[in-house]
């Protein structure tokens, strides 16, 4: 066989191992939903240059559109609860479909504790169909750490991520690190980037071209306290990533009633309790 086509063979499947979700592409901030709140919020993901075949059965990325409803709710001051429902529509006759689900509980450090950067801690579990990916149940823990510097924000999550169904199993826990760097304008435009990456297991990391690197210039415009919009576009840095994503999010918070026990003093916990 010629090198070009072992080559192109062993990219192909490479490429399908390490295929992307892109269905929520977000770096987290460390706030959680208030109290009695919920958000609602819709991932719109558009793949314009992406993957085109793969080996394992799933679809290809590109021309896919992923959209994403996270509904979040909050439980008191320092934790919530977050529910995901992935769908996917694509091109050649796939048509909508239903991807998956996960469920992410995330606490905070709470603001009475006055530490000088923002700290929770995610954890998000769920399902998805083989079609989609071949690892169908995944586990991932995501520290947040983020700050407020003037008009500079700064967010960084070392996420990492776990197979237990699938081919991805025996590599163990990977690492999958967000940065977000973004600078107010003005009173209702920040812009700067995000930075999304995949690097492969924690103590055995991939070699650079099987990695996922990928930046996206994105804007944050403020429609009021209880609406977010984010808009960004991402461009892949390796030949791993997809190479060109269109991607928004838009959000909605609503006053919702909650038990009351969970809207007593206790709230805020105690310092060093």
């Amino acid at each position: 066989m010629p090198r070009f086509l072992t080559f192109a063979l062993f990219f192909t499947c490479c490429a399908a191992l390490y295929a992307q979700g892109n269905y929520e592409i977000q770096v987290y901030g460390s706030d959680t939903v208030p109290a009695g709140n919920t958000m609602i919020e819709l991932h719109s993901n558009y793949t314009a240059e992406g993957s085109k075949v793969t080996t394992d059965g799933t679809y290809p990325t590109n021309d896919q559109l992923h959209e994403t409803i996270e509904i979040t709710q909050g439980w008191n001051s320092w934790f919530e609860t977050g529910f995901y429902i992935f769908t996917s529509a694509g091109p050649d006759g796939q048509g909508y479909k239903w991807v998956g689900d996960h469920i992410r509980p995330r606490v905070r450090v709470p603001d009475s504790w006055k530490w000088p950067v923002g700290i929770s801690l995610s954890t998000e579990v769920g399902y998805q169909r083989p079609i989609f990916s071949r690892d169908t149940w995944t586990w991932e823990i995501r520290p947040i750490i983020d700050k407020q510097l003037g008009p500079w924000y700064l967010a960084f999550n070392p996420a990492f991520e776990r197979s237990f169904h699938g081919p991805s199993v025996p590599a163990g826990v990977q690492f999958a690190p967000a940065v977000k760097v973004s600078y107010q304008f003005t009173k209702r435009l920040a812009g700067g980037f995000e930075y999304y990456g995949e690097t492969g297991p924690v103590f055995n990391p991939d070699a650079v071209y099987l990695e996922q690197h990928q930046i996206f210039p994105a804007i944050d415009v403020d429609l009021g306290p209880d609406w977010e919009l984010n808009f960004g576009v991402g461009i892949g840095m390796t030949q791993s990533t997809d190479h060109l994503i269109f991607k928004m999010i838009l959000g909605r918070r609503f006053r919702t009633l909650v038990p009351r026990a969970l809207r007593s003093s206790r709230q805020d916990l105690p310092a060093g309790s």
